[in-house]
C-alpha cells in the first residue's frame, strides 16, 4: 500500500486492532528480552508487590501497540520515532483457551509535517477502556 503525504489529514484514523495477550506471550517476552522479573509471571509474587496481579511488560505493550503503524506504513524502517509514557499496568489472567488481556489500539494522524516528509501517527491504546498509553506517538517517512 502506498500512502502520500498530501493525503494525510490530522485527525484522519489510519486503522485499528485488537492486541489479545496471553501468560504464554509473556513468558515468550521474558525470554526474548531478557526480563523475567517474576511481576510478569508469577501472581503470588506479583501481589505481594501490590499489583493486581501478573501484569504485561511495558515494552511489550509499547510494541505490540506500534505494530499498527508498521502494517500501515508498510515498512517498518520508516518509524523514525516512537515514544510514550506508562500509566497504567495490563493485568493479564491465567485463564487457558482464551486471552487473559484484551488491548485496544487506535491511530491516528496527529500532524502532517510536508517540509520534512514526515507524519506524527497518535495512538490510543487501552486496556479494560483505561489508557495505558499515553502520548503514544510515531514519527514516520512517508514520500
Amino acid at each position: 500500500m502506498s500512502i502520500a503525504l498530501s493525503e494525510l489529514q490530522p485527525g484522519q484514523e489510519i486503522g485499528r486492532s485488537t492486541l489479545e495477550v496471553s501468560r504464554a506471550d509473556l513468558v515468550r517476552y521474558a525470554g526474548a528480552s531478557g526480563d523475567f522479573n517474576p511481576i510478569h509471571w508469577n501472581e503470588r509474587f506479583a501481589r505481594s508487590v501490590d499489583l493486581p496481579g501478573v501484569i504485561a511488560h511495558g515494552m511489550f505493550t509499547m510494541g505490540a501497540a506500534v505494530q499498527l503503524v508498521t502494517d500501515w506504513i508498510g515498512d517498518p524502517g520508516a518509524v523514525l520515532d516512537y515514544q510514550t509514557r506508562f500509566t497504567r499496568p495490563v493485568t493479564v489472567e491465567d485463564v487457558d483457551g482464551t486471552p487473559g488481556a484484551v488491548v485496544e489500539i487506535t491511530g491516528v494522524v496527529g500532524a502532517v509535517d510536508a517540509d520534512n516528509s514526515t507524519a506524527r501517527i497518535d495512538l490510543t491504546v487501552t486496556f479494560n477502556g483505561q489508557k495505558v498509553l499515553v502520548k503514544a506517538q510515531a514519527v514516520v517517512r512517508v514520500w
